[in-house]
């Protein structure tokens, strides 16, 4: 799944072609979507959708944002070296045009529910865009796997790593368990999700703000402490992404190859571009126009991997922890995930007692719980609505419910069996996904030319306006479901 013929180049040059075809639309227009998605917060309250343009970027991040900024570093670092972070960058930089494709085409066919709800995202859009047998094969295809990387990616890893981070924060003869922290998720995230989407987008842009700032803000304490180790960070970075010096391999061939692998697929795991997820957030938003949720969709990879991630792998790299080896059952094995972000903190901070812990092990430990809480519930709702492709109405609650008891499993089993697990599902949503976007990448180009050459199309007010002076679209929204 993840060797050098399939979905490595397959993402990167997905990434590329849709970079080239929109003409870089994610460094033209990156700025507008920022203004758009965190200061105008546009929407047209009139406009068919569930939640505002904000919460559905909230929702995406919450979803995104997760314990792959933390531990997914970690891992891609402790098995790539440095040099994986270049890769990490790679797949944001040109993820951000592969997840504005998507929320474009998430809109442009979302559909209506028999609750009068918004459902879209690459299940609706990969049949009413591509006719035929093929559209229809990718989009139940997609629709499965992603169902059953819900309880992957989206929960299980998220659990057990919560449950990591909370034991190496408390004392070794705590009484607290991981089973206690299963059951503490457990709890927590069955009141959100058994509210619904509206419920979920006003607790995911609550959270989202709050849990990224806190986590920036511990980042930059370590990068101050340590300005000094800043360039040369970069340039290990730099010179081990093209020669895997850190990596591990029998040849200087094996050893690129190992860091690109490590890069792009914890990328993939952290910002979600190309898994088609952006799509079905970014359906249930108030809006007439796929491209404006398009240019909003895309700063969630942006704010993920080019600010996120960048910090988590600086202060891996600054700390100098990575390569630093653990016994585990009587053998030596290097440290990754989260525990080496952990470190990495801790010795970036100095190590600062307080009570029960470190500062740098309770910013991580705090992180990692509102990272993983949110993506939690954030992938709960792009399960529902995989689910709803089927028509099965009647399986949401039963799928909350297994969801749920899932989050508890999550917590109490082995990680590297989920991090194993998660890059499996990953690549199966991924892959029908990705042929899809390929074979609609016209529909997106006109879509998006179509936009951008309207009059003013920058500075008025509404969609409802901008339909009107610059001609009405077709209706985004598709045909209605039955």
């Amino acid at each position: 799944m993840w060797g050098p013929w399939l979905l490595i180049p397959l993402l990167v040059l997905v990434g590329v072609y849709l970079t080239t075809l929109l003409a870089g639309i994610q460094f033209r227009r990156l700025g507008y979507g920022l203004w758009l998605a965190l200061f105008k917060r546009h929407e047209n309250r009139d406009s068919d959708g569930d939640i505002s343009h904000y919460q559905a970027l909230s929702v995406a991040l919450a979803a995104t944002v997760g314990v792959g900024n933390i531990g997914g570093v970690g891992a891609a670092i402790a098995l790539g070296g440095p040099g994986a972070l270049f890769w990490m960058w790679v797949t944001g930089l040109v993820g951000m045009a592969t997840k504005y494709s998507e929320a474009v085409l998430g809109v442009k066919f979302r559909q209506t529910n028999r609750k009068g709800q918004k459902t879209g995202g690459p299940q609706w859009y990969l049949s009413e865009g591509i006719k035929g047998p093929l559209g229809k094969v990718l989009a139940i295809a997609f629709a499965i796997f992603a169902v059953v990387a819900s309880f992957g990616i989206g929960n299980a890893v998220q659990a057990g790593n919560v449950a990591g981070a909370v034991q190496a924060q408390l004392p070794e003869d705590t009484f607290w368990t991981p089973a206690w922290t299963g059951v503490t998720i457990l709890v927590l995230v069955g009141l959100v999700i058994l509210g619904g989407i509206k419920w979920l987008g006003r607790v995911a842009s609550a959270l989202v703000p709050f849990m990224i700032v806190f986590y920036i803000a511990g980042s930059l304490a370590v990068l101050v402490l340590n300005v000094d180790a800043i360039g040369g960070a970069f340039a290990d970075i730099f010179e081990q992404a093209f020669s895997g010096g850190a990596a591990v391999g029998g040849f200087t061939g094996a050893a690129i190859l190992t860091v690109i692998r490590a890069g792009v697929s914890r990328g993939l795991f952290s910002n979600e571009s190309g898994l088609g997820t952006g799509g079905i957030a970014a359906a249930a938003a108030k809006t007439d126009q796929p491209v404006r949720q398009g240019l909003v969709s895309m700063t969630q990879t942006f704010i993920d991997t080019l600010i996120v991630v960048t910090l988590t792998g600086l202060v891996i790299v600054v700390s100098g922890v990575f390569g630093t080896t653990h016994v585990v059952d009587g053998e030596e094995q290097l440290l990754g995930d989260a525990a080496l972000t952990r470190l990495a903190f801790e010795t970036g901070l100095g190590g600062v007692d307080t009570t029960g812990g470190t500062i740098g092990g309770l910013i991580v430990t705090v992180a990692i719980a509102t990272f993983a809480f949110s993506t939690l519930i954030g992938w709960s709702y792009y399960g529902e609505k995989c689910l709803e492709r089927f028509r099965g109405d009647w399986l949401i609650l039963p799928y909350r419910i297994v969801f749920i008891l899932v989050a508890y499993l999550g917590a109490v089993t082995s990680l590297d069996l989920l991090w194993a697990f998660s890059d499996i599902a990953n690549g199966l949503m991924a892959l029908p996904n990705l042929i899809g976007l390929v074979i609609l990448s016209p529909l997106v180009y006109r879509e998006t030319k179509r936009f951008f050459d309207r009059p003013d199309w920058r500075m008025l007010p509404t969609d409802a306006a901008l339909d009107e002076k610059g001609g009405a679209p077709e209706p985004a929204g598709g045909p209605k479901s039955d």
